[in-house]
């Protein structure tokens, strides 16, 4: 533990960190007793026996199994994560709108979306629309709804027959990871916009820059390292999400491993969920050592410093102007 004060951290003194040091050991050792107590268990209800761990040394349950999961998996996190981006990079940028026009709509779209339950969103996207589109080819919207289909939706398998539109389970999952988790991130990129100092809009300002070369040259390049923890996490949370499409047959890793490796073999549903669960894992721990680098990456492509007016002679700018300098640099004065 840290030895020095933070804002919400006092640091500890000697006796206190004797005594953190004392409930660190007694902490560990329940932990250790816990799981050797279900270790034990689990030996003596014959968990460990061969003959349930076998089925996953075996190439073929992993090809036609595990990995066209894994591969489904990750192709409905790749697509959702991209678009759940876009989506919460422009209603960010939309609810920070001067337009009341703009920041309202988008403010009401973000908390509808963000306040539904997601496995909720999944099922009106794979039922509703297999339900109302028949009505809809029947109105005035007909023409609409056919062309929308055929030259927006097909992309993610939506199809339509005789008016009657058909959402695939990929694509129900995809509406709703996007909508959830894009709400999510539409907050986190509000916030960390708001969270750069004003000074360095007043700057970008001050050398003749419009809001949209502020927010595009100055704030978002300093928001983005700012936010860039919390959007890892959230596209973390995107990926275990992927696990609800088996409520509507998305044979994804959860669905493919846990659902059905275990009733073709011996019914090996704990030796099953630690095999899914660690392929969770080190996907999620890939993904975080991914975004690390970016990030790091990122830093040390910012880390430039201004050249004064006067090339080489004077002081170096002021922090609060130099990447509004630089900004500026790109821009019209």
């Amino acid at each position: 533990m840290s030895k020095e004060a933070t804002v919400l951290f006092d640091a500890p003194g000697p006796r206190a960190r004797a005594r953190h040091r004392i409930l660190a050991v007694v902490a560990s050792i329940v932990l250790i007793a816990i799981a050797a107590a279900l270790l034990w268990r689990f030996k003596e209800k014959g968990q460990f026996e061969g003959k349930l761990w076998s089925p996953f040394t075996k190439w073929e349950v992993w090809d036609n199994l595990i990995l066209p999961g894994l591969g489904n998996t990750l192709k409905a996190a790749a697509v959702a994560s991209v678009l759940a981006l876009l989506f919460g990079v422009v209603f960010g940028l939309a609810r920070l709108s001067d337009h009341w026009w703009i920041r309202i709509p988008a403010a009401a779209v973000v908390e509808f979306f963000r306040s539904i339950p997601l496995l909720i969103l999944i099922f009106l996207a794979f039922f509703v629309p297999n339900k109302i589109s028949p009505s809809i080819a029947e109105s005035q919207f007909g023409t609409l709804q056919r062309v929308v289909v055929d030259n927006f939706l097909s992309v993610f398998g939506v199809e339509i027959n005789a008016g009657t539109v058909t959402v695939p389970a990929f694509a129900a999952v995809v509406f709703g990871l996007v909508m959830y988790n894009g709400s999510v991130l539409a907050e986190v990129v509000r916030a960390g916009v708001l969270s750069i100092p004003k000074g360095q809009a007043e700057a970008a300002y001050s050398i003749g820059l419009r809001k949209n070369g502020v927010l595009r040259l100055v704030l978002l390049p300093q928001a983005v390292t700012v936010m860039m923890p919390a959007i890892v996490s959230q596209l973390v949370v995107l990926l275990k999400d992927t696990a609800l499409g088996f409520i509507i047959a998305y044979s994804e890793l959860l669905q493919a491993g846990f659902k059905q490796v275990p009733p073709n073999y011996n019914n090996n549903i704990i030796q099953a969920g630690v095999v899914v669960g660690v392929i969770y894992i080190a996907v999620n721990m890939s993904v975080s050592r991914l975004a690390t680098w970016l990030e790091a990456r990122s830093r040390r492509s910012r880390k430039t410093a201004a050249k004064t007016m006067g090339g080489d002679v004077g002081a170096p700018p002021a922090a609060g102007v130099s990447l509004a300098a630089q900004a500026g640099s790109t821009g019209t004065l």
